[in-house]
């Protein structure tokens, strides 16, 4: 068989990647599986969307080619909102690159960017399309444990001057997946002065933007000033309006690295179906009479799930923000085994820290994409396997 390259044993295995064979063993069993691993809400997208794409898909034009134009009418919806959401204006034709879905934007960057011998600082537990870029772009992932002590932020200051100096891209995403921390303004501002002084790109992950909650608005990086100078930001429409398959966002950025990204797309893909992106239009533009009703649908279920998994023997905060609740375990119980017995003895998916890397180990994420009922019941599921091994560890 013919070899492949050495970058792609560096590849670890993608932890969702067993998930859905797993829940159709399960079912067949029998098992009532309650699935809390991936961040894909059961709830439909705005009406608004459902009917842009209804109609689009029967227009011909849609069906073409869309290149790295794509529908001019997205991206100016896109700095639109981002005007009226952050109070800052992007050029719909210089500073904005539609994706597929933010994570292919965000993996395909690393390609421009990373070169041998360089460094990508990764926040770990975090979203494997960081390391996966950085890794595929034949760079060095410098991992970073996120743990309590820090609030779950990276400090730059405890990475020595060495690494700093070889470092091309920082990868930061606040709101965070997985552990739901949030990102003060002024540890961004401090942030962005160090990505200046060390030349570092900064990739600024806010697909939880809009997922927010008890009033709390997460802010755009480009609010601080100077960013413009080192940073990227990626948004998606996933998380939001519940679009997770629609496979649709966006990167903004000063022309000279929003063209970079742009130019590696160019070799890629084609851009994203237009239809799509028309949907995406519609679905911008219900921001303000359908988004606070659906992110109040995930405050009652972060409510829930918080109470629930407190009730049942587990110790967790209640998130600002996100669709997840990172949850502490038992000093010296692996979470990977307490994830397993989950599974096969009581039907519940959730994520062990330690697929996020080992940074995260002794933790496990929960997503509250489901009813609070569902929450209840499976919090109640885990407790019983809480306390079983807790009685033997």
């Amino acid at each position: 068989m013919p070899k492949v390259a050495g970058r792609f044993h560096t590849l670890p295995e993608y932890a969702l990647a067993t998930i859905p064979q797993k829940k159709r063993e399960l079912a067949a069993r029998g098992v009532d599986v309650i699935d809390l691993g991936a961040g894909d809400a059961d709830l439909a997208p705005p009406p608004k969307a459902l009917d842009a794409i209804t109609k689009a898909v029967r227009e011909p034009a849609m069906s073409r080619y869309g290149f790295g134009l794509g529908l001019v009418a997205y991206r100016e919806a896109i700095a639109a909102w981002m005007g009226k959401r952050f109070g800052i204006r992007f050029d719909p034709m210089r500073e904005i690159v539609p994706l597929i879905g933010s994570k292919e934007g965000i993996s395909h960057l690393a390609l421009a960017y990373m070169e041998p011998g360089q460094v990508a600082i990764i926040p770990e537990p975090g979203y494997n399309a960081y390391q996966g870029g950085t890794l595929l772009g034949g760079g060095e992932p410098y991992r970073y444990a996120l743990r309590p002590r820090t609030d779950f932020l990276i400090d730059l200051d405890e990475i020595d001057d060495v690494t700093l100096h070889r470092t091309r891209i920082l990868y930061l995403n606040y709101p965070n997946n997985p552990t739901a921390a949030v990102a003060p303004i002024d540890y961004l501002e401090k942030v962005v002065a160090r990505c200046r002084e060390l030349d570092i790109l900064l990739v600024y992950d806010n697909a939880y933007s809009e997922l927010a909650f008890d009033g709390y608005k997460p802010p755009s990086i480009f609010e601080v000033d100077g960013a413009r100078d080192v940073a990227i930001e990626f948004h998606s429409l996933s998380k939001t309006y519940n679009m997770t398959g629609w496979r649709c966002g966006w990167a903004v950025a000063a022309p000279e690295i929003a063209s970079v990204l742009t130019k590696i797309k160019l070799y890629t893909d084609t851009g994203q179906f237009m239809a799509v992106q028309a949907a995406g239009v519609a679905a911008l533009a219900s921001y303000d009479e359908w988004v606070p009703g659906n992110v109040d649908v995930f405050r009652q279920r972060r409510d829930a799930a918080v109470a629930a998994f407190n009730a049942n023997g587990f110790k967790c905060d209640t998130p600002r923000a996100t669709m997840y609740l990172w949850i502490p375990l038992p000093d010296g119980m692996p979470s990977a085994v307490f994830a397993e017995r989950l599974l096969e003895d009581e039907g519940v998916v959730v994520m062990p820290g330690s697929s996020f890397g080992a940074g995260g180990e002794g933790f496990f994420r929960i997503s509250f994409i489901t009813s609070p009922e569902r929450l209840q019941e499976a919090a109640a599921r885990a407790g019983r396997v809480l306390s079983s091994m807790g009685a033997a560890v």
